[in-house]
């Protein structure tokens, strides 16, 4: 009887190993995500797992006085103005992983996240801003600001079976909702080299529901093919009101340096409709959108058109180091393009969509000693127009509120994190943040540059973690 009511109970707060994305690096300078990672409890149940982390901290934004001063350019809970405690997430994950042999089997995985980053995962496109003057959501306001966030928020980051069929040397199979392939760094903070998330993890996409299959060529080469519905949607994803049925096709390359101490991940995804995108909101999300305001009345936001998006990283840990160093980098191209229109009191008419997003960044760790190390991150987000962060741009010189084409924008960061392993499974960190921009204000009237009222920046951060892995 005991032995049964302890099954359940193990069963009831299940979940296991940390979800991270399945690109994830594997070399490695004794990082977070290998400590949190490794960490679980065996349930009753034979091969099922149990682990998760709390993750909690506190920031203060030197920069500006309102809740979106520096929203365009951090995601989230880290744009909490001044002085903020945060529970940024308790993290719970159940999981019967594949086991190393080549034969038919099956198991799953499951993810949960509660907490203030989950509020934002649920929905970076959250209604605040004002569209030319009215109340609805406009592009680029990056989710709920820091008075809408909230701890209680539930956000099912994962739920898959995994299958393996004897093939080759084994393929695999994903089958349910997952993670992105894309994106050196993760919806777990702990696992990353810094705290805060940096700018081009904020033009990935989160997660999709469909079916993803892998498979290992050998020890050096090992690939990706998926179909899912789009990004960061549970269901058929598709922005075209004429268009039935769009999907994203995903495909990813990785290689292996011999010893395992680098590898290069090559990532692609097209969507056959104009992709459901919640870092930006209006004229990036579900259709049909229908908007209220005090200058415009009111109207409805559709568009068609298809998403290419291409991303790249590696990372090295170099030998010499004696897995004391890890360097990484990562780059991003996207592409959107299409038609849309808008109804009703915004002016009507059709206007074309052709953004193009592009951005690089640097990472680096050293770990000097068991307790201690300092990780720093470089990055740059440019694109040729406002469209990818914010409206395309005003509509004075097209008539009605049809957006424009204008000069793109230029965001920069760089942060610098200190981290202490004190006591095991305990990670302190202490982090600082610059952020700034250029042709920001120029390119929508929504746009909200770092620090506020129209300048460049720069703005400032400084914020403290405390992670308990398990």
């Amino acid at each position: 009887m005991i032995k049964n009511i302890a099954r359940i109970l193990g069963v009831l707060v299940a979940v296991a190993s940390l979800s991270l994305a399945d690109s994830a690096p594997e070399a490695s300078a004794q990082d977070t995500k290998k400590m949190v990672q490794n960490n679980f409890v065996e349930t009753a149940q034979k091969g099922v797992k149990l682990s998760g982390y709390v993750d909690a901290g506190y920031s203060y934004n030197f920069t500006g006085s309102g809740n979106q001063s520096v929203v365009d350019s951090r995601f989230g809970s880290d744009t909490a103005q001044r002085g903020d405690f945060q529970l940024y997430a308790v993290k719970i994950a159940l999981e019967k992983a594949l086991t190393s042999e080549n034969k038919a089997q099956a198991g799953f995985r499951a993810d949960v996240m509660i907490g203030e980053d989950a509020n934002y995962f649920i929905d970076r496109s959250y209604p605040n801003n004002n569209l030319n003057g009215g109340t609805g959501t406009v592009a680029g306001d990056g989710g709920p600001t820091n008075d809408q966030s909230n701890s209680n928020s539930l956000f099912l980051e994962q739920a898959y079976v995994s299958i393996r069929a004897p093939v080759g040397n084994g393929w695999d199979f994903k089958v349910g909702k997952f993670v992105s392939i894309l994106g050196y760094e993760v919806m777990e903070r702990p696992a990353n080299m810094n705290t805060t998330f940096g700018l081009l993890f904020q033009q990935m996409p989160l997660y999709y529901t469909g079916v993803l299959s892998s498979y290992r060529f050998d020890d050096y080469l090992d690939g990706k093919l998926g179909v899912v519905n789009g990004s960061n949607s549970d269901n058929n994803t598709t922005l075209n009101p004429n268009t039935g049925d769009g999907v994203a096709l995903l495909a990813a390359l990785n290689v292996t340096a011999p010893g395992g101490n680098a590898n290069w991940s090559n990532n692609f995804q097209y969507s056959t409709a104009a992709d459901n995108n919640t870092s930006t909101g209006v004229f990036d999300s579900t259709t049909p959108q229908n908007y209220g305001g005090t200058s415009t009345g009111g109207g409805t936001v559709t568009q068609s058109g298809n998403l290419i998006l291409y991303n790249s990283w590696g990372n090295w840990a170099p030998k010499f180091a004696n897995d004391k160093l890890l360097l990484a980098f990562q780059g991003v191209l996207g592409n959107s393009t299409g038609n849309g229109n808008l109804s009703g009191n915004f002016g009507g008419g059709s206007f074309p969509i052709n953004s193009t997003w592009y951005g690089a960044g640097a990472y680096a760790k050293y770990q000097f000693n068991d307790w201690f190390s300092l990780a720093s991150r470089g990055e740059y987000l440019g694109s040729n127009n406002s469209g990818k962060f914010g409206a395309q741009g005003s509509a004075s010189t097209k008539g009605g509120n049809i957006p424009k084409h204008v000069t793109g924008a230029n965001w920069w960061e760089y942060t610098l994190t200190a981290g202490f392993n004190v006591i095991d499974n305990l990670l302190l960190r202490a982090e600082y943040r610059l952020d700034w921009g250029s042709n920001i204000n120029a390119n929508s009237e929504s746009y909200v540059s770092p620090g506020g009222g129209g300048g460049g920046g720069p703005c400032h951060y400084a914020g403290a973690e405390v992670v308990y892995s398990f």
